[in-house]
């Protein structure tokens, strides 16, 4: 994640972390958890439930709860879904452009033709 920069439309320096972070479960371990906070990331990965057990096993020196929300982990299933939609053309599947904006050029007429799909 340390390589993450998203440029700012309006000039300035790139950001290098996003505003919230989604995940499955394969990424609920304590030392992914910490590293989030430990770098302000607001998540939403749930928890599994041999942890869950594990914390409430250990009760009170098990912490507390990590907090999930719903509506926003629903958010991250439609986003999946359109990248595997995406994944059906083939120019995006494959990646052969040697170039990133012929590459975007691919991905953008892609969505257009999903959005304009009835």
């Amino acid at each position: 994640m340390e390589r993450i920069r998203v440029h700012r439309p309006g000039g300035g320096h790139p950001r290098t972390r996003p505003d919230h972070l989604g995940g499955d479960k394969a990424y609920s371990s304590r030392r992914n958890r910490r590293y989030l906070r430990r770098r302000q990331i607001k998540h939403t990965i749930p928890e599994p439930r041999d942890q869950r057990a594990r914390r409430k096993r250990r009760g009170s020196r098990g912490g507390r709860p990590a907090g999930f929300d719903k509506t926003i982990y629903k958010r991250r299933n439609e986003v999946e879904r359109t990248i595997n939609a995406l994944k059906n053309f083939r120019a995006v599947a494959t990646c052969f452009d040697r170039r990133a904006y012929v590459f975007h050029g691919a991905v953008t007429l892609a969505s257009i033709r999903l959005w304009l799909r009835p």
